[in-house]
This record gives structure tokens, sequence and C-alpha cells, in this order.
């Protein structure tokens, strides 16, 4: 069995009250720079980047309207960095023509040499949809066509071609073409058709924060889905762990988060891989840029090498 793999969703980007942390709402792309490299030199398997292009009055309170674009924030982190993967999750991308979306993020795994994984999801915040002339009603559906249009247009053809009941193209030419010959897909969300739409239509499948608890019977329902539908091909199933803090915080980091030694934290981390997931999304409790890089290097080398 490989070692469990780790990827971390950025702060700054995206500054939601659920997960951002105070220090956030004064900080920049200096910051969000020095983090990603941070976390590349930590042998972190992806930066991730969430997608939002306009909130609500109504919802701004709790999701605030800092949301940077996935496409220009992975591309100026694939220029200061060298390994990591650039993640979009998720991008929601039953907002925009398929063509589109795939001239932004093939010029984006062109640049990078290759580093795109494509996070999808069907997004949930009705105005937006509305604002952009997108069908929100039937975004799952949506989604489920962008998917194929996306699977078209990302692939090695110079004119890709999909005909479908809402898009129809061919013969229109898109270069420069990704890097990779394959673009991996993984689809976002929790719901029973999300779940459904990974495993029949992702190369992998990013939850919305499943409990432990609930994960075993998700992963045997994409696993029996493939199955029955003779999906081959590797999937990569994914979790986003619990806040973490490696070592003895003299701070309130809340009751969720895992504490502990190095060791401490990768026994309590190892329990996902028998759980059935690749990799973990990893988020940690910080007050500065300076402690969350500490964090983030403590991890690389404490924890990430006892992840067996």
């Amino acid at each position: 069995m490989s070692r469990l793999a780790y990827g971390i969703q950025l702060p700054v980007q995206s500054q939601s009250t659920l997960y951002a942390e105070p220090w956030e709402a004064g900080a920049g792309p200096e910051d969000l720079v020095a983090v990603a490299r941070a976390a590349d030199a930590a042998g972190f398997a992806y930066l991730a980047c969430c997608d939002h292009v306009a909130v609500p009055r109504r919802l701004a309170p709790a999701m605030s309207t800092v949301w940077y674009d996935p496409v220009a924030t992975l591309a100026h982190l694939a220029a200061v960095t060298e390994r990591a993967r650039l993640l979009s999750h998720v991008a929601v991308v039953g907002l925009r023509h398929p063509l589109v979306t795939a001239k932004q993020y093939a010029t984006l795994d062109h640049l990078s040499g290759g580093r795109l994984v494509l996070g999808v999801g069907a997004g949930h915040v009705r105005e937006e949809f509305e604002a952009l002339g997108a069908d929100f009603e039937r975004r799952g559906a949506v989604l489920d066509e962008v998917i194929d249009a996306l699977r078209a247009a990302l692939g090695p053809e110079e004119f890709p071609e999909h005909h479908g009941e809402r898009y129809d193209f061919a013969g229109l030419g898109q270069r420069p073409r990704p890097a990779q010959p394959h673009v991996p897909v993984w689809v976002g969300g929790s719901s029973p058709a999300a779940v459904r739409r990974a495993a029949l239509k992702g190369d992998g499948w990013l939850p919305q924060g499943d409990p432990r608890d609930r994960l075993a019977e998700q992963v045997a329902r994409i696993r029996r889905l493939r199955e029955e539908a003779g999906a081959g091909g590797p999937f990569t199933v994914g979790a986003i762990a619990e806040p973490l803090y490696v070592g003895r915080p003299g701070w309130d980091v809340g009751r969720r988060t895992l504490t502990g030694t190095p060791e401490e934290i990768a026994e309590s981390l190892r329990a996902y891989r028998a759980l059935g997931v690749d990799q973990i999304q990893v988020r940690f409790r910080s007050r500065s840029r300076a402690e969350l890089i500490d964090q983030i290097g403590v991890f690389g080398v404490e924890v990430a090498p006892r992840l067996d």
C-alpha cells in the first residue's frame, strides 16, 4: 500500500468564516506565495484554490467576498513552485461555457508543465448562477454534460468535438494543448448525486468534509458503482482531515483540532488509508503566516514520513 498523499487548500485566496484564520484578512499575494513555496518544499501533493465569481450580499457575512480567481492564482503560483500539482477545489464549471473553461485550464496545464488537476463541482449559490445566465435548478445535469465536454476539449485533439443537449461544438481549434495527455478530473461533493458523478465520470472524488464514520460507506459505494459500470483506470479517493496543529499549542485551537506529537498526528491520519482514502487535504491552525509555514515544514519533515 502506497503512502497516503497530502495536499493543502491555500489560505488567503478564500476567506470563508468556516476556516479562515484572523491573520488572513490582512494578508496578500506575498503571503500566498510564501505559503505555496513552503508547501511545495514540504512535499505536498497539491496546492488548491476555490472558485466563486461573485458572492451575494446575503451570504457575504459568512462566506466573505474574498475569492481569488483559481486560474489566475494557480498560474501565478505555478511560476514560483516546482513540483506540487495545481488543483481547483472546486471549479464551478457550470457557470461558464466549456470552451472558455478548457482554454483557461489547458493554458494553465501548458504553462505549469502538466501539473493541473481539474476539480469540478455543481455549485450552490443561486444568485451567482442567475447573474451569469447559468441554470441553477438543473446544475447537476449541466455539470454532467460539462464534464463530458471538458474531457473532449482538454484531450489531445486540436479541434475537439462535443455534441450535447446544451453545448455543441466542432471544427474550432484551441492551442496550446494541455501538457498532460490526460488531465485528471476530480469531482467534488458528498450528496448521492455527487458521489455517483464522481464514480462514473471522474478520475477522483473530493468529498465535502465527510466525517470519518461516513467515509467507509461512501468509498464502498464508489467502488461498487465503478465495478458495476466496468470503469477502469486509476481513481483517487480524497478526504478532508480535521484541522491540525503539530505539537502542544499554548492557545485555543478548537476542540476538533488534532494536536500532539508527529507520531500521534500520523497515527490518526493513517486511519484514513485504512478507510480506502488515497489523499488527504490538511489544514493547520495558525496565528500568523510564520506559524503556518512552520507547521507546514514540521508536517513535511516529521509527520509525512510516518504516513506509510
